[in-house]
């Protein structure tokens, strides 16, 4: 019997082991899939806890509950990879063979990256939304939080759903507003790149958001450190910031383990090849979801698409035929922008957010590049859909691929990936 060893279960493997069980005969092939705990985040309800919407507790379920009959979770934290001998090295030294390797071993959050940032002050007046302590530590200080300077400051890309910092900002515009405690507050959005965004379409639209919020933006903010105990965030052109609360997006990097079994980059990232998924070392390893080094959105519906590509190209593999390109960079964000109501874009990488109605043509529900309360809710409708669909490799009303049909107006081709 040959084996698929899938390395992580969240929301990239948990998906693809669901959809290549449905395909694969289990009596010609194993689906092993590697975690080092048994609990899988609805990562995407992070930025919610802050503002009450969502409890942490509600965040949760067991990985092996989510995983199909047929495919076997092991727990165990993992050494390295050892991509010539084709095995995966556990830290006990126990080895595990496979023929085809998937990595979805995701990305995380690294304070220490940025000067002062982990030092005094550290969950204190400066907080991250980005994990299950962090929400929560910072939905404490929202709560006893009576005016000041807010400061909201995505350190540098690439970053997990890069639009959650502009979330975070106009959200907190609508708390604050709700608590009467708008007119004492300034907010800052303070970002590495040149506007609101990385798609100029996209970055237009939501910078006179920004501006029509009194939301001030300081764009190619490349910040240097953090003074925890002065509460003073410092940019490298010598900006410096004031805060009475500072709402961080610390450096993100891939696991450390790509990098001790010479998979990854120096940031941890997998080189994968952008349109068939296949990495660039090894012909029988692939990678998918916010491990890869690809210039596409690290984001739940990114991970959705490539687990449906990833799906027939693994598929084609094991029969000896060539990967298809077929990945073309597709993604689409809901963006709350308060007050209860959300936009929605969609993009790859080559085509700007376009006007239009999604997913059905010309019908909708949602609409793109504009606010509404429908887009609200289906941000919400989308928790139950990411329990009971998505990452159990459910059809969903999407194609992998962005599709023109329903949208309007003129692209910009060779924009900025997101």
């Amino acid at each position: 019997m040959k084996r698929i060893v899938i390395l992580g279960a969240g929301t990239a493997g948990t998906t693809l082991a669901s959809r290549l069980r449905r395909v694969l005969s289990d009596q010609d092939w194993a689906i092993t899939v590697v975690d080092r705990d048994n609990v899988h985040v609805y990562q995407p309800g992070l930025l919610f806890v802050p503002f009450g919407t969502y409890r942490e507790d509600e965040l949760y379920k067991p990985r092996d509950s989510l995983l199909p009959a047929g495919v076997e979770l092991r727990l165990a934290p993992v050494d390295r990879v050892a991509p010539d001998e084709n095995t995966v090295v556990f830290a006990d030294g126990e080895t595990l063979p496979y023929d085809v390797l998937v990595v979805a071993t995701g990305c995380d959050i690294d304070p220490a990256r940025l000067e002062g940032l982990a030092g005094p002050g550290w969950q204190k007046t400066a907080y991250d939304f980005y994990t299950p302590a962090g929400s929560v530590a910072l939905a404490r200080a929202l709560d006893g939080f009576s005016g000041g300077r807010l400061v909201v400051n995505p350190v540098e890309m690439p970053i997990k759903c890069p639009v959650a910092p502009l979330e975070f900002a106009f959200l907190a515009d609508a708390f604050l507003t709700a608590r009467g405690l708008r007119d004492k507050t300034e907010i800052v959005y303070a970002t590495p790149l040149d506007g609101a965004f990385t798609k100029p379409v996209a970055s237009r639209l939501l910078g006179d958001m920004l501006h029509k919020r009194r939301i001030q933006l300081e764009p190619d903010f490349a910040a240097q450190s953090v003074d925890g105990e002065r509460r003073v965030l410092t940019a490298y052109d010598g900006r410096a910031l004031d805060y009475d609360l500072l709402v961080s997006v610390p450096p993100h990097g891939g696991s450390d383990l790509m990098v001790r079994s010479g998979l990854g980059d120096d940031l941890g990232f997998v080189p994968t090849d952008p349109h068939t998924l296949q990495t660039k070392a090894h012909a029988n390893i692939f990678a998918l979801g916010d491990a890869t080094d690809l210039p596409a959105s690290k984001a739940g519906s990114v991970a959705h698409f490539q687990a449906e590509i990833l799906e027939d190209n693994i598929l084609r593999f094991v029969r000896g035929q060539a990967p298809l390109p077929a990945f073309d960079g597709h993604s689409n964000c809901f963006i709350e922008t308060g007050f209860g109501k959300a936009m929605l874009i969609d993009f790859n990488y080559e085509t700007e957010p376009l006007p239009g109605r999604f997913p059905l043509p010309g019908i909708g529900p949602f609409t793109l590049l504009e606010e509404s309360a429908t887009n609200h809710w289906g941000k919400l409708a989308f928790k139950w859909a990411y329990w009971n669909l998505l990452v159990k490799g459910e059809p969903l009303p999407l194609e992998p691929r962005m599709s023109r049909l329903g949208k309007w107006g003129v692209p910009t081709a060779g924009a900025h990936h997101g």
